[in-house]
This record gives structure tokens, sequence and C-alpha cells, in this order.
């Protein structure tokens, strides 16, 4: 009698379904228990709540035991100076969100407020929310660059003690606090929404605050990627120009190039986790909303996700000091190793501790639960007795994975790996052209095998989920591969932790040679009586190039996971939309409909031009920074002058807010123009640009990152810089500069911005589209053909076109206006 309660409970499940995300209600965590009744669902989120802040008090002991260790004053100097550049680019990007937020902030009150009809109050309480989602992404940025900045010129001074731990030690203590804040700060911040926002206001509340996250991080990220590669690449062509040093001090572009390694790989990167976590988050639970109709299975699955989350923090703490413990006793006493072991190792480890906890955990709750209202029919649904180990197996898959992958990327990326060796082999015989065939190669193949390694592990969430999940209903597998992009988030701290490595490396060689500490006169004496040992500076040199190079591998990890997760969880957001369509009978996604084709070829168009406009405001800006520093470098000099360096970061700044202004303008008058259009074919679009992207972006940063080591394989392995071959694979990695950090990168948070916003603007859409026709009464109900009102003018198809058409201007701007201009040399008379 109960399996058939349960089955006609789960067949009328639509009547319980609501698309609308201004409608979304939080289940209440009280109608579930634990452990015999001891916990409630809320119980157990404010207990759990307890170790997300030991997780945030443990990433600040971080910071300020980094903040203790010795440094030199004239290192000191050097990271303060880029720290107060860095100062200046964040502000200025700061009064750039304010006026996104502006603009997004009309369609959030549009939505929430004419067309969803909520109160004033409510509809500023979602605004607030948005306003700490773009907060959110922009405070743990600003940390990030503090704490590199604190490591960078303590890492670099730690380097003259000839020993080559401390050199890898301290940058990875500053990446473990910057991940522990990130995800800890996220949590706090979801956790408030969860347990005291009210039910009906809580579900808009985080979508808004999902959206608040993904606009930050996409002006941040992609700013962010110009910025960097333009100075990056103004710097790096001095060497074949000039034959001078990476960081010479006399070179005004190398300060920018410092406040670019924290604008592009530590503000970006941060700020894009940030979003990651919190949107992957929000989307599982508007699908639980959305899919499951009993509101007691609601409590439970939403309970034991955010326990998964919260014990990720746990997990990774623990994971670090088991490492930290044996990477001391293996290393601190070692004259040499491979830099990149400690970070393998804790990436493994993590992994191996994550799944075990995840098994462990989740056998408990679901051995534990009681639901508070077991005799109602809603209440019957519950889970089925091997749902348990099937939810772990597949979060588990997604935690593999974030191992696994980094140990493809290294195969294409490592200094240590044959692609990257095959790209030094190419650039000997063949030059720069050789070099970069060989980088594409290396991009190629690896995307090739990365997308096998996600499919596989998809098709194994399938297959697990299949059944064991039938309180999904048709929609198990959505779930499931939601579950997969959540479990490639379950080492988070460690995750971010090793992209973080990579900035605080590349920061740490510059402030060495920015500081001039070896001409300092008797410097060493000084040394050895203020700090007690005799520095070595060539030992130092040598530990801070080859240390690089480990971080711009490990910079190369945490990319495709980060990607994959905006791939996979975009299923899981679209899954929204398709429900809207459904409840309206709107729904044609058949592979044989014009609509559909036409979004897939679309979604694929918009990601080449995105690639290119990226790229182009990269190349502009730095056409203008090269043609300035040649005019303005002075190789007579001991350093450049601090006024041709800041102009050389205002270039970078000026493109870099250009090129955002361009690309977000098409991002947003596309989304919204799709949506007007059709919204099949908006969906269509969707998934497509969640494909593309997902190709494109893993191409892009492995050809970036094959290139990057090979040259550091030719300055640090090979010792062979000012040659031929060096200025080949120069060559090689300006070109994959804008690949790995610009283009690639931003795929992420434009592909869940589109899909965030997109799930608002096809509502929007949808709604006024069927008022026309006179299928919604004036209470904004559903009638259908059957009972039609009145029908009125469809305003739609003109609304489209408008945005489309303005969505093609910027287009055109985003060459056309960025391009580069010379000027025309006047004729002169014979």
């Amino acid at each position: 009698m109960k399996k058939k309660l349960s089955l006609t409970a789960l067949l009328l499940s639509p009547l319980f379904l609501s698309a609308n995300e201004a409608d979304l209600t939080l289940p209440d965590f009280n109608k579930v228990t634990f452990f015999n009744g001891a916990l409630t669902g809320k119980a157990l989120l404010l207990w759990g709540s307890i170790i997300v802040f030991i997780g945030l008090l443990f990433g600040l002991f971080l910071a300020l035991r980094i903040k203790k260790h010795p440094v030199h004053k004239a290192m000191k100097s050097v990271s303060n100076t880029i720290y107060e550049t860095c100062k200046t680019y964040l502000l200025q990007q700061g009064k750039f969100l304010l006026i996104l937020f502006a603009i997004i902030g009309v369609a959030i009150c549009f939505y929430f407020g004419a067309l969803s009809g909520k109160s004033m109050p409510q509809v500023l309480t979602i605004l607030l929310w948005t306003v700490l989602g773009i907060g959110g992404s922009y405070a743990v940025a600003w940390f990030g660059i503090r704490i590199n900045t604190w490591a960078n010129c303590r890492t670099s001074f730690a380097s003259l003690r000839g020993k080559p731990w401390p050199v890898v030690n301290i940058p990875l203590q500053s990446g473990m606090s910057v991940g522990l804040l990130l995800i800890t700060i996220e949590l706090i911040l979801m956790l408030v929404i969860l347990l005291f926002i009210p039910a009906e206001s809580a579900g808009a509340c985080l979508i808004g605050f999902a959206i608040g996250e993904s606009l930050g991080a996409s002006a941040l990220r992609i700013a962010g990627g110009i910025f960097t590669k333009i100075a990056d690449i103004g710097s790096d062509l001095m060497k074949v120009i000039f034959k001078i040093g990476e960081d010479d001090p006399r070179n005004p572009g190398v300060i920018a190039d410092c406040t670019g390694d924290n604008a592009g790989d530590s503000v970006g990167p941060t700020a894009d986790g940030f979003e990651t976590y919190g949107v992957t988050g929000v989307a599982l639970i508007s699908f639980i909303i959305l899919a499951v109709p009993s509101v007691e299975l609601q409590a439970l699955l939403i309970a034991w996700i955010f326990a998964m989350r919260i014990l990720m923090v746990f997990t990774s703490i623990i994971s670090y000091g088991i490492n930290h413990w044996i990477s001391t006793a293996k290393y601190k006493n070692a004259k040499n190793f491979n830099f990149e072991n400690p970070l393998t190792s804790l990436v493994w480890i993590t992994s191996i501790v994550s799944i075990i906890v995840t098994f462990g955990i989740t056998y408990l709750l679901f051995g534990s639960y009681q639901f508070a209202e077991p005799g109602s029919v809603i209440g019957l649904l519950e889970p089925d007795c091997s749902m348990w180990w099937r939810l772990a197996s597949i979060i588990s898959l997604g935690t593999l994975a974030a191992a696994i992958i980094p140990e493809l990327t290294k195969a294409f990326t490592s200094s240590n790996s044959r692609h990257v060796n095959e790209v030094v082999t190419a650039s000997r015989e063949g030059g720069a052209s050789l070099t970069i065939l060989s980088g594409m190669v290396a991009g190629n193949f690896s995307a090739f095998w990365k997308g096998i390694v996600m499919v596989g592990l998809m098709f194994a969430a399938f297959m697990i989920s299949s059944s064991g999940l039938g309180v999904f209903g048709p929609y198990y597998a959505i779930f499931a591969f939601g579950l997969v992009a959540f479990g490639f988030l379950g080492m988070g701290p460690v995750t971010i932790a090793v992209d973080s490595y990579g900035p605080v490396t590349d920061n740490a060689q510059s402030v060495f040679e920015l500081s001039q500490i070896e001409s300092i006169p008797a410097i060493k004496s000084d040394i050895e009586k203020e700090y007690g040992f005799i520095p070595d500076f060539e030992q130092g040199k040598y530990f801070l190039e080859a240390n690089d190079g480990a971080g711009n591998t490990f910079k190369a990890t945490a990319k495709p996971v980060l990607i994959g997760t905006a791939v996979v969880g975009a299923t899981t957001m679209i899954f929204a939309i398709i429900l809207m369509l459904a409840k309206f009978d709107l729904l044609n996604l058949s592979l044989t409909d014009a609509p559909v084709i036409l979004g897939f070829i679309t979604g694929g168009a918009v990601i080449y031009w995105f690639s290119g406009a990226s790229m182009q405001a990269v190349t502009t800006g730095a056409y203008r920074a090269v043609e300035f520093i040649k005019k303005n470098l002075n190789l007579d000099k001991t350093e450049a002058d601090i006024e041709d360096s800041k102009t050389v970061v205002r270039i970078c700044t000026k493109y870099a807010q250009q090129g955002m202004w361009n690309i977000f303008a098409v991002i947003f008058c596309m989304t919204l123009a799709f949506a007007f259009f059709d919204p099949n074919f908006f969906v269509a679009y969707l998934i497509s640009i969640a494909v593309f992207g997902l190709f494109q972006a893993i191409y892009m940063a492995n050809a970036g990152g094959a290139w990057d080591n090979a040259k550091k394989v030719v300055e640090v392995d090979l010792q062979e810089k000012n040659t031929d071959l060096h200025a080949a694979t120069v060559v090689g990695d300006t070109v994959g500069d804008p690949y790995k950090d610009t283009s690639s990168v931003a795929m992420n948070p434009i592909i869940k911005f589109s899909t965030l916003f997109g799930m608002l603007a096809a509502e929007i859409a949808v709604v006024m589209k069927l008022t026309a026709q006179g299928a919604l009464n004036e209470a904004g109900e559903y009638v259908g053909e059957a009972a039609a009102v009145a029908p009125s003018f469809d305003y739609t198809p003109y609304i489209g076109a408008f945005f489309f058409v303005v969505g093609l201007v910027f287009v055109y701007r985003s060459f056309y206006g960025m391009r580069i201009k010379t000027e025309k040399k006047e004729k002169t008379s014979k």
C-alpha cells in the first residue's frame, strides 16, 4: 500500500512543481531529524556552521602566520608598491561593478516586482542579497591580493636561505588561507539565507545572490584577464627586443606585470571560485525544490548537501595538515626536489579523505533520519534504501575527477611532460612557427582526453542513478550530473589553494629582481647579522624560477575543474527553464525542430566571438604598451621611472575596461534577445555555449600552459636565455598568454551568468508572450488555449530584435572599435 501511495504521489508530482524562480520556497528543516531525533535539520546546519567558523579562523591564522615570516625591507617595499597599484585597479573595478549592478538591478526589480508581484521590502531584500553576492566576490578577491602580496616578498626572501622547502611552503600556506576564506564566507552567507530568511523569500534571495556572484566574477575575471596579459606581453617582448631579463628593473612594464599577476591570476580566479561554489549550490537547491514534491525529502536532501559542503572545510584542513607533516619530513632539509610533488600529494590526500568522509557521513545521515510528518501522502515519498550509497558514489565521482583532471593537465602543461618537451624540441629547429603549432597540438589533445574523462564520469553517474533515485522522477540523470559538478568542488579550499599558489610564485621572482637586493652594499653581512644566515643569491634565483614552473602547472589544473562545473552545473540550472516551458505547454526540444538546431549553432558562434573579442582587447592594449615601453625603456638607468610604470598600468586598465564594456554589453543583450526570440531556441543556445565553451576553454588553457612552461624549460633547465630558442618560446608564451589567462578562464563565469540571468529573461519573455496570446488571465494564471482571454499585441519579437541589433553593435565595436589604429604617414613631396 505504501509503495502504491508513493507511486501515486510521484505521478502527481507535476501538480506540485513550480518553475517560477520567484516562488521557490525553501522547506522547513525542522521537518527532518537525524540520530533518533537528537538533531533537526536546522540544528544540524547550525552546529555545522561551527566547523565553517573554525575554517574561517584557521584561514585567518594562516594569513597572520605568513605576515610574521621575515622579509628584507627592500623586498617588502617592492611588494607594497605592487599592492598599492592593485588597490588602485580594484577600486576602479569596484566603480565598474556598481554600474553593472544598476543595469542588472533594473531587470531584477522588473522580474520580482512587476512580473512576480513581490512586495517592495521583498524586492529590496533580494537586491540586498544580489549586492552581497557581488560584494562577496569583490571582498575575497581583495583578500586574495592582500595575502599574495604578503607572501610574494616573504617567499622571495626565504629563497635566499638556499633551501627549497620554504619556497614551496609559504605560497601553499597563502593558497590555503585564500581557499578557506573563500569557501567559508560563501558558506556563511548561504547558511544565513537557509536558516534565517523567511522560507517564501529565501529561494528568490538565493537566485539574487547567485546572480550577484556571477556578475562580480564575470567582470573581475574578464577585465583581470585582459589587464594581466597586456602587461605580461608588454613585459615579455622586451626580453626579445632588448635582450634583458624577465623582470629587469629598467623595464617600466614589470610593475604592471606584477599587478596583472594579481589582477588576472588572483583577483579573477578568487572571484570565479567564490561564484562557482555558490552558483552550483543554488542550482542544486533549485533543482531539489522544483523536482522533488515531498517537502520532508527536500529538507533531507538540502541538509545533506550542506553537510557535505561544510565537511569539505574539515577534510581540507585535515588533509593540509597531513600533507604538511609528510612534506616537511621529506623536504625540509632537501637540497632540491620536484616542486610539483607536495602540491600533487595534497590534491590526492584531500581527494581520498573527502571520499571516505562523504561515504561515512552520508551513511550516518541517511541511516538515522526521520520525517516529522510520516503519515502524509507526500511524506511517504521516502528514499530508496540504496539511495545513500548512490548519492555518495556520484559525488565521489566528481571528487575523484578533481584529482584526475589535474593529473591530465600536468600531462600537457608540466615542465616534465612529453608535450612541453615536444614544444621545446620543435622550437629549436622550427622557431616560433613550430612552437605555436606544437602548443596547439597539446591543447587539442588535452581537450579530447579531458572531454572523454568527463563523459565517462557523467556516464558512470547516470548508470548509478538509473535505479534507487526514483524520488526525482524522470529527472534523476539531471540531478546526478549536478552532483558530479558538486563533487568537482568537494575539495574546494585545496583546489583554490593550488590555483592561488601560482601568482605568489610568479610575483616572488619579480620581487627578487625589482628589489635589486644583490647590489645593496654589504647586503650579505647585514642579512647574516639581522637574520642569522648568509644569503645564496644564485641558488635563490634558481629556486624561484623552478617554483614558478610548478605554479604555472597548478594554475592550469584549477581551470578545467572550474569550467567543468560550469558545464555540468549548467544542465541543472537549465532544468528550471525546461520545467517552466513544460508547465506552459511550450516545451519542444526535438532535434528536428528548427529553433533547436539554430540555437546550437548560435551558441558556438557566440563562444568564438567571445574568444576573439577578449583577445582583441589584449592585442590592442599590448600593442600600445609595447609601443610606450620601447620608447621609454632606458638601459642606462638602474630602474624605470615610477611615472613610466604608472603609465603602463593606465594603458592596461584602459583597454581592460573598454574590452569588458563591449563583452558585457554583448552577453547581456544577446541573452535578452535570444530569450525573447524563442524559448526553445534559447535553451538550445545555453546548452551550446556550455559545450562549445568547455572544449574551447580546455584547448586554450592547456595550449597556453604548454607554451608557458616550454619557456620555463629553456630558461631554468636548459639555461639558454637570450638565444634564438629562447626567443621562439617567448613568442609562443605571448600567444598563450591571452589563450590561457584571458579567453579560456572567462568561459566559466560567462556560461553561468548567461544561464542564471537567462532564467529570469526567459520567464519574462514567456509571460509577456502568453499574456499577449491570452493564455494568462488577469491573476497571471495559465489558462491555456481552451479558456484563453482576449489576445493583445505581442511585443516580444520586437524587443528581441532591438536587443539583438544593440548586441551586434557592440560585437562590431569589440573588434572595429578596439583594433590597432596606426597614424597615417604624411606624404612628402620630392
